[in-house]
């Protein structure tokens, strides 16, 4: 038997991205990982949302950037079987950083590992347990199964998690009829892109840029590079495919010809992807010891919001562990990263079910619908609401005082970009207010006290927790709720 602050089960994005977050923290981490080896298969394209803001506070993103490529606007965005047009925008709100799965497991596998956490793959969970000092689990291995024990067990093992159907969590919600199929693949002879986004293909003519409906699905062509085609196509299926059993270039070519009808000549794939489409979220993310972070806590019935999720479902929870492991955390803290993120994910369900709407109908009503949705999107109001909804930019945690500053439960503004690479508590000055700062110092060093000159300061003084939220902002004439934050949030000093 061996002994950890925190066991992380899954090897994913989410699992990798924990573990690093946690060795910041200072607690001992331990991922355990099914498979043998990284997977190959790119679910997942690209990096797009909040997150990118928080790799960046990190000191992560151009790190990402040289593997990936620069973060680039993104000025048409696909939703609900539409593309959301933010060319009439200077800033658009969603960025994206193409960088295929693979990749962005390699890369957060090497963080993590260079911080100090233990990887091992080839390590197949089969029983968890756990009591009021810790979390135990049974573990087959390469070398026949053993036990290890910590204490707390975080799963990040996906859509089928065992240690979500181990601990007896409830994962309620829907799957839909679908399968969806996405790839990139490069641009055969027989094929011209066209200036506006269409391809023109010898014998078949010209297909559209942008989604295509036909009685049999839904195709979708689209791509920001020239060299590859971006291809999707969405049918009403039933069959269970195995997500370990990759998609081929055959696949593929066979449901384009079912939805659109024709033999599209296909080069060199890049990335096969496919998937299924769930509405779910787990009953509780916490049970005691035992917590559920990304794919296993929630799934979204839409594209491109899923890594954003789950990376700040990781950023949320692992000061908060790391404070547990400590020993300083106050005693509901750990209770918050459930409220705050099971808020989050509600939050981005609301808009990934509004695609289910948008995509689904075929019927002159639902052909009414995305012509209304679309005209609507031409005023500006409405096309930044519908923005900071995909990018995950207007999560808002529920501050405990209703009366608290705006900017209480907002994720940081630029002004801390560069002070929270180490991911430590806060407390920046704006104002030069040294009765604010009297009242902080106790907390020292458990969190950094700072000072900052700003013109537009958004108040005299902000408190910053680890992942880039705000836990308390006041004003010149109000500071009496600081000290309450301070406890509330980072415990006793």
């Amino acid at each position: 038997m061996t002994y950890a602050d925190v066991i992380v089960v899954g090897a994913g994005p989410t699992g990798l991205m924990l573990a690093g977050e946690l060795r910041l923290a200072g607690s001992r981490t331990l991922v355990l990982e099914r498979q043998a080896e990284p997977r190959d298969t790119p679910k997942a394209g690209g990096l797009s949302g909040q997150v990118l803001e928080l790799l960046r506070y990190r000191g992560l993103l151009e790190w990402l950037e040289a593997a990936g490529g620069q973060p680039r606007p993104a000025p048409r965005f696909p939703f609900g079987g539409l593309h959301v047009d933010f060319t009439q925008l200077a800033d658009p709100p969603m960025q994206a950083v193409p960088l295929p799965q693979p990749q962005l497991e390699r890369l957060l596998a090497e963080r993590a590992v260079e911080l100090g956490a233990e990887l091992r793959r080839g390590h197949e969970v089969i029983g968890v347990s756990q009591d009021d000092a810790t979390a135990t689990v049974d573990v087959r291995g390469p070398d026949g199964p053993y036990q290890v024990t910590a204490g707390y067990l975080v799963g990040c093992d996906g859509a089928y998690s065992r240690v979500r159907e181990l601990a007896a969590i409830l994962f309620p919600g829907m799957t839909y009829p679908e399968v969806q199929r996405l790839a990139m693949v490069t641009v055969p002879d027989s094929v011209t892109v066209l200036e506006n986004g269409d391809i023109e293909v010898a014998g078949i003519g010209r297909v559209p840029f942008g989604f295509t409906r036909t009685e049999r699905g839904e195709f979708a062509l689209g791509s920001t590079d020239p060299a590859l085609m971006g291809l999707f196509t969405s049918e009403e299926e039933t069959a269970d495919y195995d997500d370990d059993e990759p998609m081929t270039v055959t696949e593929l070519r066979d449901s384009i010809r079912r939805v659109l009808g024709v033999e599209l000549p296909l080069g060199e794939p890049r990335r096969l992807t496919r998937f299924t489409f769930h509405a779910r979220q787990a009953e509780r993310y916490r049970d005691g010891r035992i917590l559920l972070a990304g794919d296993a806590a929630h799934l979204f019935p839409s594209p491109g919001v899923a890594l954003n999720a789950d990376l700040l479902d990781t950023v949320n929870l692992a000061w908060k562990l790391g404070a547990a492991a400590a020993g300083w955390a106050p005693a509901h803290l750990l209770d918050t990263y459930h409220d705050e993120r099971h808020h989050a994910a509600s939050r981005t369900m609301l808009g990934a079910q509004a695609q289910v709407a948008l995509r689904r109908g075929h019927d002159v009503a639902a052909e009414a619908l995305r012509d209304l949705f679309q005209e609507l999107l031409l005023d500006e109001s409405a096309l930044r609401r519908v923005g900071a909804l995909m990018a995950g930019t207007d999560i808002r945690y529920p501050p405990a005082d209703p009366n608290a500053h705006p900017l209480t439960g907002t994720f940081a503004p630029d002004l801390v970009a560069e002070l929270m690479q180490a991911a430590r508590p806060l407390f920046l000055d704006l104002a030069d207010r040294p009765d604010l700062r009297e009242i902080a110092a106790p907390w020292q060093p458990r969190v950094e006290i700072r000072m900052a000159e700003n013109a537009e300061r958004p108040a005299d003084a902000i408190l910053i927790r680890p992942d880039a939220y705000i836990a308390w902002a006041g004003t010149s004439d109000d500071p009496a709720g600081l000290r309450e934050a301070l406890f509330a949030w980072f415990g006793t000093p």
